[in-house]
């Protein structure tokens, strides 16, 4: 009996035992999992609230652009009523680009307003020629009226002459002309030309040309425009509509003689016109050549 009640009460404790371990091993599990699942509301919170950062990210750039673009239209909208705009200082994290395409806008519209402005003033000024406010046209070059001094076969070229031309300054300037094959030397000396003398000197075979005396030409002929007869020498031509003082030196880079060239020209009446308005000295007449009509002049 005494060994059966031991076996009972070892078997007891036992049992004991195993439930206590049980009991513990459930509560380790229970608190394995609690720190499971508060781990993975953690990573579930983080998760929702980066996706709503990134969604809201989102929606803030995109308000930001809706904003700008208004901006945008309410600036064209005043630009466009002849509302002056004001540049005011934008915070650094404001889309400078919006400034940028403001000014583009604001400039296209000053542009248009200014043409517009110009054709308002051409329709209501009918006899303003609108090429004389232009930058290349002929008030760009200095003619004037030359006497030559002396002329004379030059020293290294069959084909030039090499002259001695007043045009009414303290001295007379060196000009090397290529007319030998057209006009007789007899008929250089002692003759007025009409001279361009703000070209940039340059060298013709050695001998530096500081002036150009203008003429008719063709490929077959070549005639010297005649001033009027009581012009002097340093008479300046002018050319009515086109008033303005010319340049000092032209710069050979512009080309601004090649380009006002193409419009210089003799007429029906043989006298030299730029655009169809004659070379003129005020009070004294206009120039001409003798007998070629509706030539280029060079």
């Amino acid at each position: 009996m005494l060994m059966l009640r031991g076996f009972r009460k070892m078997s007891h404790q036992c049992s004991i035992e195993a439930f206590n371990r049980v009991i513990y091993t459930t509560e380790e599990k229970l608190k394995i999992l609690r720190q499971n699942i508060a781990i993975a509301k953690q990573d579930v919170t983080i998760s929702l609230v980066k996706s709503m950062e990134s969604r809201l990210e989102g929606e803030n750039i995109e308000l930001q652009k809706q904003v700008a673009g208004l901006k945008r239209k309410l600036c064209e909208a005043e630009v466009a009523n002849g509302t002056k705009q004001i540049l005011l200082t934008i915070p650094v994290d404001q889309p400078q680009p919006v400034i940028e395409k403001v000014e583009k806008v604001k400039n296209v519209s000053v542009k248009n307003k200014s043409k517009e402005v110009k054709e308002k003033t051409k329709k209501n000024n009918p006899k303003v020629k609108p090429e004389q406010n232009s930058e290349m046209t002929v008030s760009k070059l200095d003619f004037r009226v030359g006497k030559i001094v002396s002329v004379q076969h030059h020293p290294d070229a069959d084909s030039l002459y090499l002259e001695q031309i007043d045009v009414g300054e303290d001295k007379t300037r060196t000009v090397v002309t290529g007319v030998v094959k057209h006009i007789p030397i007899h008929e250089m000396e002692n003759r007025s030309v009409v001279v361009m003398c703000n070209l940039k000197p340059a060298k013709m075979r050695g001998i530096l040309s500081q002036a150009m005396v203008m003429c008719a030409n063709t490929t077959e002929k070549v005639e010297i425009i005649d001033p009027p007869k009581d012009a002097m020498p340093g008479d300046k031509v002018s050319f009515e509509g086109y008033e303005g003082e010319p340049d000092s030196m032209l710069n050979p880079k512009k080309k601004v003689f090649e380009k006002i060239q193409p419009d210089l020209n003799t007429d029906n009446n043989c006298v030299a016109c730029y655009r169809g308005v004659p070379f003129n000295i005020k009070g004294k007449g206009v120039c001409k050549v003798k007998t070629m009509k509706n030539s280029s002049i060079k």
